[in-house]
């Protein structure tokens, strides 16, 4: 049964074909209509309010809502952050938890409010804090007549709960008592490119070939993909609700983080091995994360002192209510890796990197890959600045020093690649799916793109993308690098040769530069050779 707190009503499980209010039969019309029981209105009128809409889970619900086609606003405390970001009719407004009359702006003519406010991490005292913004909140959309408050909250029952898990919980409890209907979800581990718990898991297994693991790696969790935690959050929108209410969500495997572990290392082709040690406190290691992982100190000792906490579902209300059927761990992990790769694809670089932002040594770090960028401003139209690019390779060669790129071929053959010498069909046009020497075109817009994956053996995956812009009277042309090293040695490649690929890319795109000159320089002389005969 779904937990009550209160004087929140309990759930019970629905009659087959009946209209439900989370299990419990009621009259009137289907669920999303107008009604007298505190259900949201049909959803083509609802107006719906997000809050962490700049967050990890957040970001995603937004997206996911705005493809629904409710009427969304976004409360964020920098607005200028968040706006270029949202779509359509999306609407944006400036807020602070902590600050009541900005929640009451905020909340005026709301429905349904999303609640994804947290404040782990934060240097003051999270629960005070977070208490104080569940309070403003609770009390804001009371008064502002909202129908529905959606939390999510966090997995794990007393005794015992860490300050963190225990606050997430307490965060729920102070919604559930403001008056207003609140489908409160407490979830497991959060499986999905970006997420906290997922690029620890990363970081660790891709880092070290050996780990130490303390005792918290064998604690039991249910890990939920991203996707299914966004359809819980979306569908909650128009379940029919009787009262306020608890769901425990997770996916279909129970699993520890070493189970995690080992299955990423799986789907990443590594070999991990890993010694269990009987301690290692949440400090040391919080700060043994920091040393290796994109985590925070402060943030992974929240993290490690709630994962202490087994975060498995007892209740299964959230199956007998909701349509999401949770995927296990491997299809979670997978589709994690899959998501990435194509948000890598649909990037521009163009565009995530300013041409004034000054790169750090080794390149720039997105997830598990590192971004090598650099870009030039050239007198040219795009077309023109675009030509020595889908000249590449064969015949043409790569503008600098073509003997490394001939060596690296020779090296490549050796170790039963493909080498340097398939070329290239065509000497003048490119598509999808042609081979350059030891690439692939892997995208090709004329006159605009293209992205070359590589095809030579490797610790890893690489591309080569090259982009051009028009901007003001001529283009830019940007040239990136991109690997996604496969363990220790897949870094070590990237770094120990680091310095030789800044050579090599940085002589490249000047070579392209000079390539152009070059030929501009021809048609002003054939230009000029033509008025002369006229």
């Amino acid at each position: 049964m779904a937990k009550a707190a209160n004087n929140d009503q309990q759930i019970a499980p629905a009659p087959a074909g009946s209209n439900t209010s989370c299990g419990r039969s009621v009259q009137g019309g289907p669920a999303g209509s107008a009604r007298s029981d505190g259900e949201p209105e049909g959803r083509g009128r609802q107006r719906v309010l997000l809050t962490g809409a700049s967050g990890y889970v957040g970001g995603r619900l937004m997206r996911a809502l705005g493809r629904r086609g409710v009427r969304l606003r976004c409360l964020a405390r920098r607005p200028e952050f968040l706006e270029p970001r949202v779509e359509g009719d999306t609407e944006v407004v400036g807020g602070d938890a902590a600050d009541f009359a900005s929640l009451q702006r905020a909340l005026a003519g709301v429905d349904v409010a999303y609640y994804l406010i947290h404040s782990m991490g934060s240097k003051e005292d999270f629960e005070e804090k977070d208490r104080r913004a569940a309070e403003n909140f609770a009390r804001a959309a009371k008064a502002a007549g909202v129908k529905r408050i959606i939390y999510l909250g966090g997995l794990g029952r007393e005794p015992g709960l860490s300050q963190h898990l225990r606050s997430r919980q307490e965060v729920g409890r102070i919604l559930r008592e403001s008056g207003v209907l609140t489908l409160e979800f407490r979830a497991s581990i959060i499986i999905g490119s970006g997420s906290l718990s997922f690029e620890m898991i990363r970081s660790l297994v891709e880092k070290l070939p050996v780990m130490v693991t303390p005792h918290w790696v064998r604690v039991p969790a249910q890990p939920l993909a991203v996707e299914d935690l966004i359809d819980y959050l979306v569908e909650a929108l128009d379940v029919a609700a009787g009262g306020s209410a608890v769901f425990e969500i997770g996916g279909a495997d129970q699993v520890s983080y070493m189970d995690i572990m080992k299955e990423y290392a799986h789907q990443r082709g590594l070999r991990r091995l890993m010694i269990p040690v009987p301690v290692l406190t949440p400090r040391l290691s919080s700060l043994w994360l920091g040393l290796v992982t994109p985590v925070y100190a402060r943030v992974g000792k929240d993290l490690i002192d709630s994962v202490r906490n087994p975060t498995v579902v007892e209740d299964d209300a959230a199956l007998r209510t909701f349509q999401i059927r949770p995927r296990g761990i491997r299809e979670a992990i997978q589709r994690a890796l899959v998501n990435e790769d194509q948000e890598f694809a649909e990037t521009r670089w163009s565009d995530a990197l300013s041409s004034g932002d000054q790169q750090r040594w080794g390149g720039e770090k997105f997830g598990s890959r590192i971004v090598d960028s650099r870009s030039v401003w050239v007198p040219y139209e795009p077309r023109q600045a675009f030509r020595p690019i889908r000249r590449l390779g064969g015949e043409v060669g790569w503008y600098f020093a073509d003997w490394l790129w001939r060596l690296r071929g020779f090296i490549d053959l050796w170790f039963g690649g493909v080498g340097s010498r398939r070329g290239r069909r065509d000497a003048e046009h490119l598509a999808p799916g042609a081979t350059v020497d030891f690439w692939r075109v892997e995208r090709f817009s004329p006159d605009e793109l293209l992205r070359l994956s590589a095809e030579m053996k490797l610790p890893g995956r690489a591309w080569l993308q090259f982009e051009v812009t028009e901007e003001g009277d001529g283009s830019t042309v940007r040239q990136t690098a991109i690997f996604d090293p496969v363990g220790l040695f897949g870094n070590l490649y990237w770094y120990g040769l680091y310095p030789l690929h800044q050579l090599v890319f940085a002589g490249m795109l000047r070579g392209i530069v000079k390539a152009m000159e070059a030929e501009s320089d021809e048609n002003s002389i054939g230009a000029a050779k033509v008025r002369t005969a006229v």
